[in-house]
């Protein structure tokens, strides 16, 4: 089934189950400790042995030579596993770094070996006992700051460049021209990378956390060098991803290697250091950022340019792409550079791109508005664009990014801030105001889906989505019901299994409104063979409601028509080149209050506000659950979370959750998610578009925004911490 059109009126427009606020159907399962996550599945075979990883201690070099012999002969030990057992294995072009094998190390934390044993503590205990002599690279750097005054001083073609920036910029009569910094950020999920892996016959299974089953299914089969067909990857529940569990990762292939060589099943998960130093990252950042505006308030020029690191052949994080299409300015300047470095692997990282951008543009953005002497919600509004400033013949698909701003500034009392920077005191605390504008984009992807209506009547969908805590299980059920005339309790709703169709899978923010689509075509798909069977060729001429077929002259149960067996439909849901004819994105004003103590630094979010623009939401339980989880992330990005980088040794050095800070249920008091009541019928054909990562996108400029208004203090290095401004706040 192929969405070639904008949606017109459809069943969707009058839900009666879609749209409606819905609990989590597998919140039961999740609550009581019954959803299987990977590394407890201890019923899904027999047998199982235990691996624990060895990572290498240097950044970059080759090891010469590993000791296993101490290791084999400790108490449990089956059998060891390391890399130069084998050449470098093959890797998915989805992968950057090597994942196994060979004698050359790309980053610190390489996996190079693999313990099994009967036993956790027992592999844990052998795996301290192989000595590995390396033979390390001591030219390597791992300073981005020292990278940022290399690339200043050379030249780069732009990614983009439209009109003439230089000119308007230096024609501008009130200019901007600063540079940000963003740290690395780690995902910090709660659940860490874990794999049980079981040959059988040539074939291999792996019970798993991932995101992508697809992706997942034929990078194993790339490094193995299988058919897809004989791996099956499934992973029914994660505990989180945030994009690190995109693609296949060290934890599965040491458990099939382990699993190979042993002739069990071996489980693997990755300790915490693991975690943040062999998977992936979000890459650290330098911005600079100029703008130009005319005096009331219009920009004319606006230029960003940004450096990130990356393993070589890596991309880094594109914290520029925002800027393209987020406000206007005949005038355009974006450039990107890279830093090759041999950190860890820098990838995709919830909302990648957006959210270190946005970290830095509304600041700059807050901060010319200050020097334009105007309210930064209006010179946000101001500077609204419904075409691609790019391209002025692509039209954004449905964007109401002021009305957003206006919704938000109203429900917050915006009107009622401080509008003094470091002019608002209760007691001991400093307190201030700001807001950022948020930008992401809505794509959509190929998504498929079976559905099984069984011979009572009940309805079961299966597809290779996954659900990462974002609500699949849920909105793929109210879609399901939805479609078929159902309620939701007859409908069972299977996922992550790659036995399924090929879903769009979940990241990017495009998994809700893709694999919806595929159900509804799946279940499109059933209509048609229901009527067929009544011999009604035309499923339109009829009504599905109340668990039956009505046509104009009778009302047939479904348990009726499936009375001889359960009747199967299967369909995938691909999207026309017209989307591409327009910008398709969501949009979202947030607020922030926060208190900074006048004597300590110490700062407190007091209360926050989102305002989002993001089509028709599926669920608003489950979309407010997505975006004041982002909320939360953002205030980790603007206050805390930083990853440590030894520039010497080129590791993370905070890389435990002792370490690496995230918030916690004090930091966050009082949070607040309006949805303007809006639909995209470019988007899909459920009008929707995806919203879970549009709630971090902005939260941390905003927050750090509102510092500024608290003190007068302007920090343009995360993250804010009271470090950076403590011997400047006014005298106590």
């Amino acid at each position: 089934m192929e969405f070639n059109a904008p949606a017109g009126s459809n069943l969707f427009d009058t839900a009666r189950i879609v749209g409606r606020p819905t609990p989590r159907v597998d919140g039961a399962l999740k609550t009581t400790g019954q959803a299987p996550y990977a590394y407890e599945r201890h019923d899904v075979a027999p047998d199982q042995l235990v691996g624990f990883p060895l990572g290498a201690a240097i950044a970059t070099g080759r090891i010469l030579s590993m000791d296993t012999s101490a290791a084999l002969a400790a108490p449990g030990v089956v059998d060891i596993v390391t890399t130069l057992d084998m050449d470098a294995l093959p890797k998915s072009s989805w992968n950057v770094a090597h994942l196994f094998g060979g004698d050359v190390v790309e980053h610190y934390h390489q996996a190079i070996a693999v313990v099994v044993a009967e036993s956790f503590e027992q592999a844990r205990a052998a795996a301290h006992l192989i000595r590995v002599e390396y033979e390390a690279d001591t030219d390597a750097t791992f300073d981005l700051g020292a990278a940022w005054q290399d690339v200043a001083e050379g030249d780069t073609d732009p990614v983009a460049r439209v009109g003439d920036f230089e000119a308007a910029f230096a024609a501008a009569p009130v200019q901007l021209d600063e540079t940000y910094h963003t740290p690395g950020h780690s995902h910090a999920m709660m659940e860490p990378h874990a794999t049980i892996a079981r040959w059988e016959d040539g074939k291999l299974t792996v019970w798993t956390s991932n995101q992508m089953i697809n992706w997942m299914r034929g990078a194993i089969a790339t490094t193995f060098g299988m058919d897809e067909a004989d791996v099956r990857v499934d992973s029914p529940y994660v505990g989180g991803g945030f994009g690190a569990k995109l693609f296949v990762r060290s934890d599965t292939i040491m458990a099939a290697l382990a699993a190979r060589k042993t002739g069990r099943a071996v489980k693997v998960m990755l300790p915490r250091p693991f975690v943040m130093n062999n998977t992936t990252h979000r890459a650290a950042t330098i911005q600079r950022i100029r703008i130009g505006a005319t005096e009331d308030g219009r920009i004319t020029a606006i230029a960003h340019e940004d450096l990130s690191n990356t393993l070589p052949g890596g991309r880094g994080e594109n914290s520029t792409d925002q800027t393209r299409v987020f406000y206007a300015g005949d005038n355009r300047l974006i450039t990107r550079r890279l830093a090759e470095m041999h950190l860890p692997e820098a990838n995709a990282m919830r909302a990648p791109g957006e959210a270190s951008g946005l970290m830095a543009l509304e600041i700059a953005m807050d901060e010319m508005a200050e020097r334009l002497g105007m309210d930064p919600v209006e010179f946000r509004a101001v500077n609204d664009t419904q075409v691609d400033p790019e391209d002025p013949e692509r039209p954004f698909s449905d964007r109401h990014f002021v009305e957003a701003l206006q919704a938000g500034a109203e429900a917050f009392g915006w009107a009622d801030r401080n509008t003094t920077p470091g002019g608002m005191r209760d007691g001991p605390w400093l307190i201030g105001h700001g807001m950022a504008g948020a930008y992401r984009g809505g794509p959509a992807t190929t998504s498929g889906a079976r559905v099984r209506l069984q011979p009572d009547g009940r309805l079961i969908v299966e597809t290779d989505m996954t659900d990462i805590g974002t609500g699949s299980y849920t909105i793929i059920a109210q879609v399901a019901a939805e479609v078929m005339g159902l309620e939701l309790d007859q409908v069972e709703v299977r996922l992550g299994d790659s036995d399924y169709p090929v879903s769009a899978g979940s990241g990017g923010q495009w998994g809700a409104v893709s694999s919806t689509s595929g159900t509804y075509a799946a279940c499109v798909a059933l209509r048609g063979e229901l009527a067929r069977r009544l011999g009604n060729g035309d499923a339109e001429t009829l009504e599905f409601a109340n668990g039956a077929v009505r046509t104009p002259d009778k009302q047939v149960p479904y348990a009726e028509i499936a009375a001889d067996g359960e009747i199967v439909a299967e369909e995938t849901m691909t999207f026309g080149d017209f989307r591409g004819q327009h910008v398709v994105a969501t949009f979202a004003a947030h607020f922030v209050e926060v208190g900074v103590h006048a004597a300590t630094g110490e700062i407190r979010v007091r209360r926050m506000l989102g305002a989002c623009d993001a089509g028709r939401i599926l669920n608003p339980v489950t979309a407010r659950s997505q975006v004041i989880g982002g909320m939360v992330m953002g205030v980790g990005a603007a206050l805390m979370e930083e990853i440590a980088v030894d520039t010497g040794r080129g590791f993370f050095a905070n890389h435990d959750l002792a370490g690496y800070e995230v918030p916690v249920h004090a930091d966050i008091p009082q949070q607040e998610v309006i949805f303007l009541d809006t639909s995209d019928a470019v988007s899909s054909p459920l009008k929707a578009k995806g919203v879970g990562e549009l709630g971090l996108c902005g939260v941390a400029a905003a927050v750090a925004n509102a510092v500024y208004n608290a003190t007068g203090l302007r920090i343009r290095d995360y993250p804010v911490t009271l470090d950076k401004m403590i011997d400047r706040l006014p005298a106590v």
